[in-house]
């Protein structure tokens, strides 16, 4: 290919393929008056004529012939009124002097104009060409995506791919201007610019703060779903995109999208679904939550409370909770309380809260003309009746269940918006949608008054900031692979909620050590940039 590509970019090619066109024309027409002269050329000119029906046959078949040719001509001739042919073209010809590569692709901005990608003319053999660039690099990497003529597209790019190519022309005389700008080159054709509902300032932030840790964090407004950050660690370089990319293992999957498609137990963070649902069916008990933990067999190991744990390694005793509430126990993040929840709440009550919540789905955050880029939510399979302990693990975020930070998110802003789950989108222009309802209205106005307190009082008091009202739960989710992963998730301020958030640093140990303080700074910014009254 890079052989063909430097023979169509020499100087004589131009006059060479003139000289091509004219011997294949001189050619086709010396055959056409072969075939015609058929007859007298082998001397059967004297044999009678074919039938009629022959003769028929025979210029149906010409006639196919033709409109198969003409069908061909129009893709070449016009093919630029189709948008899926410009797309096909500049995702799957990678040859360099492929005229759709001319096209100068529209801009993707964030909310406040800030150029994400952009096309720029660089120096080549063949004169200037067009090219994607990144000002970024890897910052954006994952939501935005990347366009390559040998590489194809993803992300944004893609799911949008028609529109930046200028695919949405007002009428047919623009779509046959950018035809003729792209044959002749007279004029660099132009596609037409993208909104994010992303902040560049926010995201290049939660990047920083991230830091050399894998992780993610998503910010989004909980009220019209519109996304403020979808940030994920470690990334890669769009401008410097090559094959040992996707060949080559990568230890680091840098290729992988964690806020959207990573998959983690949840840990303490899912405690806010279990409390979603005992508190839609009424429950409003004290359950007794001894220091030493609870277990529902004396087969399996007893479920504790990370105070007991604290106070082993200092040397010292533990009187543990007692008889508590729902209140106490998420402010204070009891595994005990929980476990217990789950199990006497049962398993179809679980499976059915499941799917409320939308696990074991996949939501759409960026609908484009060409694509849409999805959200996974989470996996949990079905926990068989028999299995009690299964199930008290799975109440504390544990055992079998997977989520996204983009669920984690999702559930936050659910809370913050009244029980109700808007879309998250990228798209600017794209409507807000409602996707279900996962609790009551009144258990979401409880939970948070009791997540604000656990940010006041309990587990996340270490980032407690006056003029923030942050609500929110941390989250210390074992790993079978290393150390815990750090969770927070919340929004703010508390009694008006605008941003909902959730923060996830792998092998970061306590969420109020790793990932609640990133979520506070990250609210810093948003309250000096407006995002926050």
């Amino acid at each position: 290919m890079d052989l063909v590509n430097t023979l169509f970019q020499s100087a004589p090619w131009g006059v060479l393929r003139i000289g091509l066109h004219a011997v294949f024309l001189l050619a086709a027409l010396y055959v056409l008056k072969q075939m015609l002269d058929l007859r007298a050329v082998v001397g059967l000119k004297h044999l009678a004529k074919p039938r009629a029906g022959f003769a028929a046959a025979g210029v149906l078949a010409v006639l196919a012939f033709g409109a198969v040719l003409a069908y061909q001509a129009s893709w070449q001739l016009s093919g630029t009124a189709r948008p899926e042919l410009i797309a096909f073209m500049q995702l799957h010809d990678r040859r360099q002097f492929n005229p759709a590569h001319w096209i100068e692709r529209g801009r993707i901005l964030d909310v406040a104009g800030t150029v994400l990608a952009e096309t720029r003319a660089v120096e080549a053999p063949a004169g200037l060409q067009a090219q994607r660039h990144y000002p970024f690099g890897p910052d954006f990497a994952h939501v935005v995506g990347y366009a390559d003529p040998r590489f194809g597209a993803s992300g944004i790019e893609s799911a949008t791919n028609v529109l930046l190519n200028g695919g949405k022309p007002d009428s047919w005389r623009d779509w046959g201007e950018l035809g003729k700008q792209i044959l002749t080159k007279s004029k660099r054709p132009k596609g037409n610019d993208v909104t994010l509902t992303l902040d560049a300032a926010l995201q290049r932030l939660a990047v920083e703060r991230l830091g050399e840790r894998a992780g993610a964090v998503v910010v989004l407004r909980p009220q019209d779903g519109a996304v403020r950050v979808l940030a994920s660690t470690p990334s890669f370089d769009p401008n410097h995109i090559d094959a040992d990319l996707f060949l080559r293992a990568d230890p680091q999957t840098r290729l992988l999208n964690r806020a959207t498609a990573g998959l983690y137990p949840p840990g303490s963070t899912f405690k806010v679904v279990i409390a979603a649902d005992a508190l839609d069916r009424g429950f409003r008990s004290l359950i007794d939550c001894p220091a030493d933990g609870w277990t529902t067999s004396g087969r399996y190991r007893k479920i504790r409370d990370h105070e007991y744990y604290e106070a082993r390694r200092a040397g010292r005793g533990w009187r543990g909770h007692g008889r508590i509430g729902m209140t106490t126990a998420l402010a204070d993040s009891s595994n005990v309380f929980f476990a217990q929840l789950g199990v006497h709440l049962g398993h179809e009550a679980f499976r059915a809260t499941a799917e409320r919540f939308l696990f074991n789905s996949r939501v759409t955050i960026g609908a484009g003309d060409s694509g849409r880029q999805l959200m996974r939510t989470g996996r949990i399979p079905r926990i068989p009746a028999s299995d009690r302990y299964g199930l008290a693990q799975a109440s504390i975020g544990q055992g079998k269940v997977l989520a996204t930070p983009a669920q984690m998110a999702l559930i936050a802003a659910a809370i913050a918006n009244d029980g109700v789950a808007v879309r998250p989108r990228l798209l600017a222009d794209e409507e807000p949608a409602a996707i279900g309802r996962f609790m009551q209205a009144g258990t979401a106005q409880e939970l948070r008054s009791i997540l604000r307190k656990a940010v006041a009082d309990g587990t996340g008091r270490s980032i407690e900031t006056p003029g923030l009202a942050i609500a929110g739960k941390t989250g210390t989710a074992e790993n079978p692979f290393g150390a815990s992963h750090s969770w927070f998730i919340g929004y703010a301020p508390a009694e008006r909620p605008r941003l909902a958030f959730a923060v996830l640093v792998e092998h970061g140990g306590y969420g109020s050590t790793a990932a609640a303080p990133i979520a506070r700074d990250l609210l810093l910014l948003a309250q000096e940039r407006g995002h926050l009254p």
